[in-house]
Parts: C-alpha cells; structure tokens; sequence
C-alpha cells in the first residue's frame, strides 16, 4: 500500500504568491512545507506596491508590521511626457481612505518578501532553503503527488503533498515542463534598470510618488523612490527600439534614454548610480491551465503581466490568498479534484484581464488617457480604480469607451483547470 503524503500541501517557492499561500494554509491547520531554491532575503524587481495590494496584506494580518516598516510611503503616482512635461502627482487618497487603501509602499523586494516568507514560517509553515525542485512525482493516476528535491549537499528526495502549488514565479516551473507556458500576442518587452544613490525627491505626500515617464514608441520609464535614499529606474520598451544602432550593452541602453528625457536627466543629474545594471525580456506570459490533478499554479506561474501598472505584487498576494482559502476549502472537503479550483482561476484570470486590457491601450499610439477622459469624463474613476488594482468588477462600460480609441484585445482562454 502506497504511504501516506507528507504534507497537505508543497509550495514550491518562497515569494509573495507562495508565501502567503503557505501562511493562509498553516493558519488553517494545515500541514504546509515551503521549498526555495535560494536563501532569503535575496534580490527581486517589482517593487512599487498599488493601493488594492492592501486588501491581501490585511488578510495576512501584515498592515501593522508594513505600517512600522521603514518602506517609503507612496501615496501617489505621476506621469511624465517625452519632452519632460509632467502631470500633477495623483494622490489615492482623493478616491479612497488615506489610513488604508489610499497609502502603499516603495518596498525593496529581499526585505519584503523575506518579511513575507517569515511570516508564513511563524504561522506554522516549514520552509526550506537552498532547496531545488527536480521533478514532479507522479502517482498511479498520473496525478501529481509531491516532488523530487536536491538539498545543498548534493542528497536527493522525494516529498509527497496532496496538492502541490507551484509559486516559482516567472520561471513558471510546472508550465513549462507541462508544454503549458504561452506568450502574450503583443506584449513582449525588454527591461533595463539600475539603482541610483543621493538624486532628489520630492517632499511631503509626494516623496514617495512613483514616476512613470514616457519614451518614444509607447515605452516608458519607472522612477521609484525608496528608502535609505535610493531609486530604482528602469526602462521597459521594444528590444529592437532599446537596441538600435547596434547597442547591445545595458549601460549603454539606459544612459541613452535618460539623456532623452528631460525629466529623467533632471531628476538623476546629481545622483551617482550604484550597482549593475539587469536586463530581461520577453515580459508576459500565461499559461493554458491553471490547475491539474495534484497541481495548482499561483502568482507569475500563473500569469505574468507587463509591469507598466506595478500589477504583479498585489496579483501574487492575491492568488496566494485565493489560493490558500480554496486549497482549505478542497483539503476540509476531502476533494482535491481539479474542478474544484474553477471559481479561483476564473477570479484570476478577470483581474489579469481587465489590467491587460489597459496595459494594451497603454501600448496603443491611438490612445491617451486624457483623451479619454476628455471625451467620457465618468471614465475618470473606473481608470483609477482598475490603475490601482480594484480588478475583480466588471469594467465592461470602460472597456466600450476605451474602444472608442483603439482595438483591445479579446480576454485569452487560458487559465481553466485541466480536468483529466
């Protein structure tokens, strides 16, 4: 007779979506282990918080040790066109509660997502570090029943879980050993960035606004405010426009387009840029199932979407406590079947959408949000609660208005469980 699992559930990765998948499961009860491949904290990108990234931290019971922590408030964000011409910050709290929604965070990923794995650990869940997952293991039904690791000294095991949940992030272990990982038609880009040490901020509410400023061709820039007296700048555009001439080297890519943008040259003029510089491309990718038997995906496994909007953390910690509740549910139910976990792809996947659909328009030379505004002044507020976060309404009114301007893209079929 085969044995009994380990666990109730493995996740496999330690970041935001697998973190508090881990900690709502432990809080349940349940047993939960944690495998990461390196030892927290460790470097990440995506670091500006958007307001709707409050509901999550809440449910995670986090929002006292965020509002403790020394992150950079953010209360807003502006937008800077080509030739440097800004708009006035735009302040969350003019739509929602300054004491909760309305005030996020700059956060520097190895200290947040740290806090986060931590938290998961002081909930009841085990984590392990420096740990590389193989293999999925398989049971006589070919459902996945847990995994094959390798620890840090070379020693090999098998681990068995009901469910296991794979949080691995843009390496999307599961899909793409599946066959299951697909681009997004249009939205494939490339990022430079680096950090930069004594520029100037702004003062007061609007010290920690993130700054995203336009380029040429529909790319644009991030300038994000943080703490210890650092910003993180990057610029995300098509490869072959970052590459022209011939430029192959990120230095080369990032210094050209600052001295570009006015705003940009202004802004880091008197700072000194500090560390190296990254480069990644091909931004968004879905995969065609978002579960199978055994087999649950969260967070960038599930989708990653281009970055413009900071989407990616509030939509990890969303899929992680969606996640954790709908395992609770199945596990309590002694029903694991794929089926089950119908409802949470399909609130997933309404919130990738209506955030993708503005990512396009975005992209779109036909489109300008203040045209749009000008034309349907009531456009004004669903563009700022789908900009920060508040995905899971239907913006059916918006999406006939913003198609007034440009063609957006039909929703993906992606993201249902695979049944059999």
């Amino acid at each position: 007779m085969p044995s009994s699992p380990s666990y109730d559930a493995i996740v496999i990765g330690g970041g935001p979506a697998g973190a508090s998948t881990a900690a709502i499961l432990a809080e349940h009860g349940h047993r939960v282990l944690v495998l990461e491949r390196e030892k927290f904290p460790r470097y990440h990108i995506g670091e500006s918080l958007i307001p709707f990234t409050f509901g999550p931290l809440e449910r995670l019971g986090l929002v006292p040790l965020m509002k403790a922590s020394h992150f950079q408030k953010k209360f807003g964000v502006m937008f800077v066109q080509p030739d440097g011409k800004r708009s006035q910050p735009f302040y969350f709290h003019t739509r929602y509660d300054i004491d909760t929604v309305a005030q996020t965070w700059q956060v520097l990923r190895s200290e947040f997502d740290d806090m986060l794995l931590r938290h998961a650990a002081s909930r009841g869940a085990e984590v392990r570090e420096e740990v590389t997952v193989l293999s999925l293991l398989r049971d006589p039904a070919h459902a996945v029943s847990g995994v094959r690791v390798r620890y840090r000294d070379g020693r090999e095991e098998d681990l068995t879980a009901r469910i296991t949940i794979d949080a691995t992030g843009k390496e999307a272990f599961a899909s793409n050993r599946l066959g299951w990982r697909l681009p997004d038609p249009k939205l494939n880009k490339v990022a430079v960035w680096t950090y930069y040490q004594g520029a100037p901020r702004q003062s007061g509410l609007a010290e920690g606004t993130t700054t995203v400023a336009a380029i040429p061709e529909k790319g644009w820039f991030w300038h994000i405010p943080q703490h210890g007296d650092r910003i993180s700048v990057g610029v995300v555009a098509e490869g072959k426009y970052l590459s022209r001439d011939g430029v192959r080297d990120p230095k080369a890519m990032m210094d050209r387009e600052i001295a570009q943008n006015p705003w940009m040259r202004e802004h880091l003029a008197s700072g000194t840029q500090v560390g190296e510089y990254w480069i990644t491309s091909e931004y968004s990718r879905h995969s065609q199932y978002g579960a199978a038997p055994g087999l649950l995906l969260v967070g960038d496994a599930f989708a990653f979407l281009d970055p413009v909007f900071s989407s990616g953390v509030m939509l990890a910690l969303k899929s992680g406590v969606l996640a954790g509740d709908a395992v609770h549910a199945a596990l309590a139910a002694d029903d694991l079947s794929p089926a089950r976990f119908a409802d949470y792809a399909v609130a997933i996947r309404q919130s990738l959408e209506n955030m993708r659909k503005l990512v396009y328009a975005f992209y779109d030379p036909q489109f300008s949000f203040k045209d749009l505004i000008m034309r349907f002044p009531e456009a004004a507020d669903a563009v700022t609660d789908c900009l920060s976060g508040d995905l899971g309404r239907d913006y059916s009114t918006l999406w006939a208005q913003v198609g007034e301007f440009v063609t957006l893209p039909a929703d993906l079929p992606y993201g249902a469980p695979l049944l059999a």
